[in-house]
């Protein structure tokens, strides 16, 4: 047996054929010193397991399909693992839901940041001082049910634009309060739900300090372990495989193309 044999054979006894996608098949032909090495740091997660299959496969859809990352391949390849492993669709959109709240970071970064213009310009000082009114005081005590938590990075954005606070307490509540098979509450449980919080905040395209850092605290609270917030820390690193994946396959793709030097 080849070592490419060898290599491919490795791959089919961590993980389902299925994942043998364009881009692993490429980099097994171009490189295989970086497919073993890439193989092996795939399957620490997946051999380890503090989480379950399941978990890892939902986790792992988080961090691509995100907005800063929307890896298609990705995202095919961890629906179809995670509906291998028993998951729902409830529970697979509902992954999809979560994630689609990263968005909000541009209010949660520039909204302070704004704050902090105003101040140091001196202007508008009413505006970035005044109490809550009483919408804005029901909309803090329903995000504070809705979500479980409240911080100190919504209170500026509440004060300055409660309409949009609104519309978002809405757009990122649906996966806390719907209903599923005649149950409130989700389909995920709480600590799955900040856990894939913290897989699309820690994403090397993203990089969210204050989101992971507050995911954390809310994961460790609802009963996940070092070590799962670590595991999902790790599978959100596996991001840096996507590299080879999506380059592997065009560099074969030109080399066919009989693209000649200027030399020739």
């Amino acid at each position: 047996m080849s070592s490419e044999e060898e290599l491919k054979s490795r791959f089919g006894t961590l993980f389902d054929r299925s994942e043998f996608h364009s881009g692993w098949s490429s980099l097994l032909r171009l490189s295989p010193p970086f497919f073993s090495a890439s193989l092996r740091l795939a399957s620490v997660p997946k051999t380890k397991s503090h989480l379950s299959p399941k978990n890892q496969a939902l986790i792992s859809l988080a961090v691509d399909s995100a907005a800063t990352h929307l890896y298609v391949p990705g995202i095919r390849t961890h629906v179809t693992a995670a509906i291998k492993e028993g998951a729902t669709v409830h529970e697979i959109i509902e992954v999809i839901e979560l994630s689609s709240t990263l968005g909000i970071h541009a209010c949660n970064i520039g909204v302070p940041l704004l704050v902090e213009v105003l101040k140091e310009e001196g202007k508008y000082q009413e505006d970035i001082t005044k109490p809550f009114d009483e919408t804005q005081e029901a909309l803090k005590k329903e995000f504070t049910e809705k979500r479980g938590y409240w911080h100190v990075f919504w209170e500026d954005f509440l004060r300055l634009d409660p309409e949009f606070f609104g519309a978002y307490l809405e757009f990122s509540s649906v996966p806390w309060v719907k209903e599923v098979d005649g149950k409130k509450g989700g389909a995920l449980e709480p600590k799955i739900k900040e856990l894939v919080y913290c897989a699309f905040d820690a994403a090397s395209t993203h990089l969210y300090v204050p989101g992971l850092k507050l995911h954390m605290k809310n994961a460790l609270g609802y009963g996940a372990t070092p070590q799962e917030i670590i595991e999902v820390l790790e599978l959100a690193t596996l991001l840096s495989l996507h590299t080879a994946h999506v380059a592997a396959p065009i560099i074969e793709e030109v080399v066919a193309e009989g693209v000649k030097t200027k030399k020739d």
